[in-house]
């Protein structure tokens, strides 16, 4: 029996021994898992950052798309764009003009300008064939309203001309408008121009037409409905219900048939719409100008 306790006994030993070993072999172990777990997260994100920081990082991204723009309401739109072209200042000849590449609104002077340019919405450059669709689009969608007749000949590419605009509010230059100028080409002023379209500023972003000259087939003023015209016109821009203009001077126009009308602008004052009828020629137009 003594025997048998030795041996129990010196078998204790043998094993409190070897976990002795073991636990001195472990602390080191578990000494550095407590460090990773301390420092390790923090020297993890200074590796990261090292590979980020003053660096640059490139990123493709879709062509034309566009950052942040401020967006105007289509009141806002028709009211900056009245105003910009009732006070056009043109400086420098058209031709020149037209080859700036480049807008500094610091330069400009007054409280409306109306530039030229020549790159769309997203910087990038911009061709005629562009305006020339967006206007077809816009008489596409007048036709269906009823503001344009049915007769109205779609634009070609070979017979008008497109330059591209923008409308700036000076003081506060976000406020702008970027639009198309399409004309009849003068390579065929000589043309037969009924039922063709002769002018019109188009909005670049959404096709909306804001002027329009047309040749109809109306013979009289009598024929032409300006209340159903300027109505289904300012529903189409979001402009809301027309008001018909009062103490209208009758010499304000170049033809004694014509209709105006006022809607809200910005700032409690309003934009006036002519409906009006050159009617020797027959030519309709409606605008937002003087």
């Amino acid at each position: 029996m003594r025997e048998k306790r030795q041996k129990a006994g010196e078998a204790d030993r043998q094993s409190g021994g070897q976990l002795g070993r073991l636990s001195l072999l472990l602390l080191p172990l578990a000494a550095v898992i407590v460090a990773l777990a301390v420092w390790g997260p923090e020297e993890l994100a200074r590796y990261r950052d090292r590979g980020i920081l003053n660096n640059i990082q490139m990123q493709e991204t879709e062509e034309g798309t566009e950052g942040y723009r401020y967006s105007l309401s289509g009141k806002e739109k028709v009211y900056i764009l009245s105003k910009c072209l009732n006070n056009q200042i043109l400086p420098e000849s058209e031709l020149n003009a037209m080859t700036r590449t480049d807008l500094d609104y610091q330069d400009l002077t007054g409280t409306y300008a109306f530039v030229a340019n020549r790159k769309d919405s997203a910087g990038q450059e911009v061709l005629q064939e562009n305006g020339i669709a967006l206007c077809n689009q816009g008489i596409r969608e007048l036709k269906e309203l009823g503001v344009l007749p049915e007769e109205i000949r779609e634009l070609s590419q070979d017979s008008y001309s497109a330059a591209l605009f923008s409308a700036i509010d000076v003081p506060e230059p976000r406020n702008n408008v970027l639009v198309w100028k399409i004309s009849l080409s003068t390579a065929v002023q000589n043309a037969n121009k009924e039922n063709r379209l002769l002018d019109a500023y188009v909005d670049a972003d959404t096709g909306k037409v804001y002027e329009f000259y047309v040749r109809v087939e109306a013979a009289s003023w009598e024929a032409i409905d300006a209340d159903s015209i300027v109505e289904s016109w300012s529903q189409y821009m979001g402009l809301g219900e027309p008001m018909e203009y009062e103490n209208t001077n009758p010499l304000s126009e170049n033809t004694p048939y014509f209709k105006k009308y006022t809607f809200a602008g910005v700032d409690e004052e309003n934009t006036v719409v002519t409906v009006g009828f050159y009617e020797g020629i027959r030519e309709l137009y409606l605008k937002i100008s003087r």
